[in-house]
């Protein structure tokens, strides 16, 4: 995929202040290809934040405004997109203003909350055939995943029979913490909190890489959190396929792991495994008993690509580089008004994935195995 070479494209934040950990992680991102600057924003409703936010990043205190209405209607036309980063309960009302005034969105995961939201959301876009949109699903942009992607696509080992996803972190039992918990976090609404920051990765990664929905889950839920057993913090998911199954566990109470994300996928012929610790590197086994480890030097499919080289094989790239990736994608459709990489998601992946998550929590209420029907 070739850029252009054009100017930056302007970026307002919503949300996204320096006290935000994926605030800074989106800053960051957005800037390190040059595709994007940041001119305006709303970074925080504590207007010491915001007023820190743009003399950190050296927006114009003109542009830097306390109000989110006040911000949208003031800089809609000086910019080229709005970046939504508020907790996830405060998207609806702001996405559903922005859809309504036809702006381009880059929105952070999950979409929305809950079911009831999603299916208000998916009701105006279709009614006002808005194609706007952009939600970031950062585990995607990996340059090996999006290798494993292209593996499966061209049939590299034969037939897909099952697959492990895990995504294991310590953070609700760790005592010794860094990073304060956000109070947001630590509670359950119609859709637990665990599911929309975790399980709706390990749901993007494998509707992404199969191109496929399950069309039967059944799952099971605890609590380990001794100081507040009502929040769901370990989850494990069984998925059936039309051809092949999967599992799915994603944990907030598992010490000793503080994003343990892996990939294991299994086929006829061999198999793939990538971890995130070690996100350069692909290790793939064949049915001859060989096993060979893949890395960015080696000739591939996607991950050799220039794109993914910003320096050479052997100082790996990692978390930013991979929301980076997913930046320029972005940047490459609003430059050429469209909507149509393969590495895109649209408003369809992410209402798919809220339907996912309501019909999965349904399955670990009433215990039994329950059917989907997404595509």
């Amino acid at each position: 995929m070739k850029i252009k070479n054009l100017k930056p494209l302007k970026l307002a934040f919503i949300g996204g202040g320096i006290n935000s950990s994926i605030g800074k992680i989106h800053y960051l991102a957005s800037q390190l290809d040059k595709k994007f600057e940041i001119v305006a924003g709303c970074f925080s409703t504590k207007p010491s934040i915001n007023i820190k936010t743009a003399k950190e990043w050296n927006i114009n205190l003109s542009h830097t405004h306390n109000d989110i209405d006040k911000l949208i209607n003031l800089e809609k036309n000086n910019v080229d997109a709005f970046v939504l980063l508020l907790p996830t309960p405060d998207h609806y009302k702001v996405l559903k203003k922005l859809i309504i005034e036809d702006l381009n969105v880059i929105c952070e995961k999950p979409i929305v909350s809950n079911i009831i939201e999603a299916k208000k959301i998916e009701k105006l876009i279709k009614k006002l055939n808005y194609k706007k949109l952009y939600v970031t699903y950062n585990y995607t942009g990996y340059g090996m995943v999006r290798e494993i992607k292209k593996i499966i696509e061209n049939k590299k080992l034969g037939k897909l029979l099952h697959f492990v996803f895990e995504m294991p972190q310590d953070g609700f039992l760790l005592k010794n913490k860094i990073n304060k918990i956000k109070k947001w976090r630590m509670s359950d609404l119609n859709i637990p909190t665990i599911f929309l920051d975790l399980g709706i990765h390990l749901y993007s990664l494998s509707s992404f890489l199969f191109n496929a929905s399950p069309v039967k889950i059944i799952g099971n839920a605890s609590s380990y959190n001794f100081k507040n057993s009502k929040i769901i913090d370990n989850v494990s998911v069984l998925l059936k396929y039309n051809y092949f199954t999967g599992n799915f566990w994603f944990s907030k109470s598992s010490l000793g792991n503080r994003n343990s994300l892996s990939l294991r996928i299994y086929f006829e012929e061999g198999a793939i495994m990538w971890s995130q610790k070690n996100s350069d590197e692909l290790k793939i086994s064949i049915n001859d008993g060989t096993t060979k480890v893949y890395d960015r030097s080696c000739r591939l499919l996607e991950g050799s690509k220039k794109r993914y080289n910003r320096y050479t094989a052997g100082h790996p790239s990692g978390f930013l580089e991979s929301f980076s990736n997913m930046y320029s994608d972005i940047a490459f459709n609003l430059q050429n008004n469209k909507l149509s990489t393969d590495y895109i998601f649209d408003y369809k992946q992410a209402i798919e994935g809220i339907y996912f998550l309501d019909i999965l929590n349904q399955s670990i209420k009433k215990n039994k195995w329950l059917q989907l029907n997404l595509k």
